[in-house]
């Protein structure tokens, strides 16, 4: 299998050649010219070397982009996190990947010297040395499996968001709630492909054309229904369609009683396994009807604060409340509910960074959640958050590892690794959990905000941009429906920064001020952006000036090790800062056991 899989239109063969060749110069294995007729076997080659490659070069032209075939792979690649684009003759982009950044080689000529040569083998070496990272980590973190006589997945499935019937849009998180289970569920069946959260529900609330879902995913078939819930009531209606030929090969309707909702969910996974003839084996059927709870009570309170955790933002105290108020609702109906506890222990985590919450009730919830199932990834994952705010970095560190090996692919595991790799100074391994977090969660702005700091961390010119695209692009979406949102305008400013912008950033950043002049995150981050993009080190002292005077112990070492502020150590302000803090926090803790503290992510 090749490093590089080359995705171009046939008629653009002879203006690709040449970058193939230049590919190669560098030592690489490129799989790009393929000699085999199109058909079945020549789709399983080009899944198979996708699935294999450390990098996809998409090779946009006027006549690339309009081609179905290189339209598929580049958002598979994009899916995999594994896209490295280049362009001609400024090409339209397709919209699902304009956020990505996309290197223009018109002035190229075939010149491996030039500016925009040099940029894309930039950002192809630093995406195959990312991907090999990854496989490397997943290799080390993951225990050998044992052979299987089970075949590989033949069919692959996109559960399609399901549409909320209720006319109540606060009935949303319901029918959000069983699609995300019903894709959790299906995944756990080994002879299917199931497409992520995130790829499927960018066609929530979009009139979709089956057929088309299935080729730009390129799945066999597309799973799609409608849920109603009113009364004690609860009518789902869902349909399976195969996707060549658009038929439906199974379908049903649910009409029970809302307590049913758990027996409905296994009876969905299990038709679609009989309706595909294959055959569940006892210990995915186990898995599947493993719930955590057996009270609908509870568990579409669990629904409610898993919405609200979602869609919340980094140091939103009312959100961290809500989610920590439902949990212990969720918990009082049924005690044993480990996945309640967990989430009340990422209420408490959130709240506790919104400075108004205790970290040791988000410990004693985690340790709960732990108590009742020790193998939940997430009651690790927030654990190990918890122990990193207290400053305990080799505990934490510890309850990341036992979440990866657990669950990898979890949303909770990967930013709470990525946060601690982060604040140890990994970088590069806090990329890529960053990146696998930001790719698992739509709505969630932080993870991807902070590729920004770590790509500048390791002088990714490609990455820095990238990621502040995609930043910009995620933030635009929270303020148009909250544009006073002084969460998201920081994480804006950060992005239009790096990305030349100055004066957006700075009247954002004016407008910020203004709003909310204490939030201590929002000025941590303004005066890491005025020191790193601006140069201007009065300003970022400034601004870091009254945070001093309130930074908690969990905290200083964080910011004193900060990146962004690496510049400012000789300075003698900086030094005041920091000795001043360190007295005061010193007093304080000879007179009170307990010291205040800030989050652990300081650009969080």
């Amino acid at each position: 299998m090749a490093d590089v899989f080359v995705s171009y239109a046939r008629a653009d063969k002879a203006r690709v050649a040449p970058l193939v060749a230049a590919l190669e110069a560098r030592g690489w294995s490129v799989w790009w010219d393929p000699e085999i007729n199109p058909g079945q076997e020549f789709d399983d080659q080009i899944d198979a070397e996708i699935n294999a490659a450390k990098a996809v070069l998409v090779v946009w032209t006027p006549t690339s982009v309009v081609s179905r075939w290189v339209r598929g792979e580049a958002r598979e690649a994009a899916e995999r996190g594994i896209l490295v684009p280049v362009r001609f003759e400024q090409a339209k982009l397709p919209m699902d990947v304009r956020a990505i950044h996309t290197t223009d080689l018109d002035d190229w000529r075939e010149d491996h010297a030039s500016a925009s040569m040099q940029e894309c083998l930039r950002a192809l070496t630093a995406m195959i040395a990312r991907t090999q990272a990854a496989q490397s980590m997943k290799a080390a973190s993951v225990p050998a499996a044992a052979p299987s006589a089970r075949d590989p997945a033949r069919f692959s499935i996109c559960v399609l968001p399901f549409t909320n019937m209720s006319g109540e849009p606060e009935q949303e998180y319901f029918s959000d709630g069983i699609t995300e289970d019903i894709i959790t569920d299906l995944s756990k069946v080994s002879a299917l492909r199931i497409i992520s959260r995130n790829s499927a529900f960018q066609y929530k609330g979009k009139n979709v054309d089956t057929p088309k879902v299935a080729r730009e995913l390129k799945v066999s078939h597309v799973l799609e229904g409608s849920v109603r819930k009113a009364g004690g009531r609860v009518r789902i209606n869902a349909q399976l369609v195969e996707a060549q030929g658009n038929d439906h090969v199974w379908a049903e309707r649910y009409d029970r009683d809302a307590s049913d909702i758990f027996a409905i969910q296994d009876e969905i996974s299990q038709a679609i396994v009989k309706a595909l003839k294959l055959r569940l084996l006892p210990e995915e059927k186990k898995a599947i009807e493993h719930r955590g709870t057996g009270s609908a009570d509870a568990y579409n309170l669990y629904l409610m604060a898993r919405q609200t955790y979602v869609t919340s933002q980094e140091q939103d105290e009312r959100s961290a409340q809500a989610i920590v108020r439902l949990c212990k609702r969720a918990t009082d109906i049924d005690p044993l509910y480990a996945q309640a506890w967990a989430l009340m222990a990422a209420g408490y985590r959130q709240w506790f960074e919104a400075e108004k919450g205790k970290s040791r009730d988000g410990m004693a919830a985690a340790e709960r959640a732990l108590a009742l199932d020790p193998n939940l990834a997430e009651a690790h994952a927030v654990k190990a958050q918890l122990l990193q705010i207290e400053g305990d970095l080799e505990a934490a560190a510890i309850e990341a590892d036992m979440a990866l090996k657990l669950d990898p692919e979890s949303y909770e595991v990967n930013r709470s690794a990525a946060r601690l790799s982060y604040q140890r100074h990994r970088y590069d391994d806090a990329a890529l959990f960053y990146e696998k977090a930001a790719a698992l969660m739509d709505a969630d702005v932080n993870s991807q905000f902070m590729l920004i700091s770590c790509y500048t961390a390791v002088n990714d010119a490609a990455g820095i941009r990238r990621a502040a695209e995609l930043t910009l692009k995620r933030v635009e979406a929270v303020l148009a429906h909250d544009p006073n949102n002084c969460t998201a305008i920081a994480y804006s400013v950060t992005a239009l920064a790096a990305l030349g912008e100055a004066e957006r950033a700075k009247a954002r950043m004016e407008r910020a001020l203004l709003i909310d002049p204490d939030n201590f995150n929002m000025r941590y981050n303004f005066a890491c952006m005025l020191n790193v993009r601006f140069k201007d080190k009065d300003a970022a002292l400034a601004m870091l000036s009254p945070l001093f005077d309130t930074i908690s112990d969990a905290f200083l070492p964080y910011a004193k090790a900060d990146p962004d502020f690496a510049s400012l150590h000789d300075d003698p302000r900086w030094q005041s800062l920091i000795v001043a803090a360190e007295a005061r926090l010193a007093a304080a803790k000879s007179a009170t056991p307990e010291a205040t503290a800030q989050g652990a992510d300081g650009h969080g």
